[in-house]
């Protein structure tokens, strides 16, 4: 995990006017979320593994599923997961946990990322500050 600072930290937001500005930029609420907090993903590259610009915001007036919510920006940070190529040596499973349980395990979950999208990033990071400010 690499943070870069950035303008839009400890900013509110209308959570419906972000993902109206934001998903036609690229960027998915999708499942990295819990009703007092929240993540906007933008995924950089998936060749090895993935690799996103994560955008972490924290309701300041309700949940996340409230009509009108307001959220509060963290520090926008680079993540990679790094996938395991093959079979999941670890894998338990049965008839019932298959059902829930169908993807692998990350082989490393906070991978180190790569230099080559690092600049990447700080850009995606100033057309945030640009769109948003």
């Amino acid at each position: 995990m690499l943070e870069i600072q950035s303008r839009l930290e400890g900013k509110a937001f209308s959570l419906y006017e972000l993902e109206q500005k934001l998903k036609p930029l690229g960027y998915d609420i999708g499942g990295n979320w819990d009703y007092d907090h929240g993540y906007l993903d933008y995924k950089i590259d998936s060749e090895v593994g993935y690799q996103f610009l994560r955008v972490p915001f924290q309701a300041i007036n309700g949940e996340l599923d409230t009509p009108g919510v307001e959220v509060q920006i963290g520090t926008p940070f680079l993540l990679s997961h790094k996938y395991q190529i093959g079979l999941d040596d670890h894998a338990r499973i049965g008839n019932v946990s298959a059902s829930f349980n169908q993807f692998q395990e990350p082989e490393d979950k906070d991978a180190t990322f790569p230099n080559e999208y690092i600049e990447n990033g700080k850009e995606l990071v100033k057309q945030l500050e640009d769109t948003l400010l």
